[in-house]
């Protein structure tokens, strides 16, 4: 799958746009189109998952791969179990019970399930968007769907981008265009996407885009080094790669600047001036 050079996708709005998220209980700054960055620090003791690390993550590091636990800068190797969070924001969990077995990483439940209100972001939810491609009477390409999960604050970003970027290439009555259509994610619902469907993962596995009808065996597999199934024949690529690109270059980042206060400073360095010329005027 082709990766954006930093600065978006052709025809991608560099103006971002920012939305509040609650990231344990303290509201943060997400920008789409942002850079990210930051110092990454160490979550103190008394909130949840304290002792790991959070903050850090830019742009640049956004894209992983079709495995789940890929997008974490500087990490290898699938599952999420126990890892910090470079973007802030928790990985995408798709549901089940953590069982045993090769697939029992793709069902960790540290991070609770999609409806959890308490994700930064909001609970996780599915995006539909399919292929306008079909329509074309000289189009020999067969319908092609693509469901972009994620919490609700980064999909409704998502949305907004992608009908912007990619609205040619979308039958947008069969597709989510609206920043107000994103359906809940309910993992017990087999129309839903799967974790075999998946086929590129961001920020930290804390959003995925999925394609209907893939089913790639190899994320089931006791090898973590297993060839993922190739895909199917006859998708609309052009698509695929206009939500890639507008995913990596649009999901939104927590502000990776601090806001520093400069008032007390400024005011000492106002008194130094003044006791100055106070002890110039008595020579």
């Amino acid at each position: 799958m082709t990766h954006i050079p930093l600065g978006g996708s052709t025809g991608s709005s560099s103006r971002g746009t920012s939305s509040s998220v609650t990231v344990a209980g303290t509201s943060r700054s997400a920008t789409s189109y942002g850079s990210g960055g930051g110092k990454a620090t160490t979550i103190p003791s008394g909130q949840i998952f304290a002792g790991r690390t959070e903050g850090g993550g830019t742009r640049d590091q956004v894209f992983g791969s079709s495995t789940y636990g890929s997008g974490y800068p500087g990490i290898t190797g699938r599952g999420v179990a126990g890892r910090g969070f470079p973007f802030l924001f928790w990985p995408v969990v798709w549901g089940g019970a953590a069982g045993a077995g090769s697939g029992a990483y793709l069902h960790d439940t540290e991070y609770g399930s999609p409806d959890n209100t308490s994700r930064p972001g909001g609970p996780m939810m599915t995006s539909t968007f399919v292929s306008s491609a079909s329509t074309s009477l000289n189009s020999t390409l067969s319908p092609t769907t693509f469901h972009v999960l994620a919490d609700n604050t980064t999909l409704i970003s998502l949305i907004s981008a992608i009908t912007m970027n990619c609205s040619t290439n979308i039958n947008t009555s069969s597709s989510t265009s609206n920043a107000s259509d994103p359906n809940p994610y309910n993992a017990s619902d087999s129309n839903v996407p799967q974790p075999e469907s998946a086929i590129e993962y961001y920020r930290a596995s804390s959003v995925v885009l999925t394609l209907d009808g893939y089913n790639n065996s190899a994320v089931l597999s006791s090898d973590e080094n297993a060839t993922n199934t190739p895909l199917p024949g006859g998708i609309d690529t052009t698509l695929q790669d206009c939500l890639n690109q507008t995913i990596g270059a649009a999901v939104p980042l927590i502000d990776g600047a601090t806001r520093v206060s400069t008032g007390p400073r400024i005011e000492a360095m106002a008194l130094l001036s003044l006791v100055i010329v106070f002890l110039q005027l008595l020579v």
